[in-house]
């Protein structure tokens, strides 16, 4: 049985972006199926954007558990999930007058 080559540092770099990338059309493609189901066909689309969210829970979740994600990445990335939130928020209260 032949064992596999040892792989070299570009190898895995080149992996590693491809992976990247394939997640972001991924994640992006998501969000923009559920901007066009929740807009333009009025259908809640909360199960495709609770794969979005779970996606970015699940890399955060391995980042931290193996010691990459460092206290300026963590605060960058609550300071995201605040203006987020906000964001959200806002777009709720201006739906809740729209609907008025």
């Amino acid at each position: 049985m032949n064992a596999m080559p040892a792989r070299d540092e570009r190898e895995r770099a080149i992996d590693h972006a491809a992976d990247r990338l394939a997640y972001l059309v991924l994640s992006f493609g998501l969000l923009a199926v559920v901007a066009w189901r929740s807009l333009a066909r009025g259908e809640a689309a909360w199960d495709l954007l609770a794969l979005v969210v779970l996606g970015g829970a699940v890399g955060t979740a391995y980042r931290a558990t193996r010691g990459v994600a460092g206290r300026r990445w963590l605060g960058a990335a609550a300071a995201s999930v605040v203006v987020g939130l906000v964001v959200a928020a806002l777009a709720a209260a201006l739906a809740a007058v729209a609907r008025a």
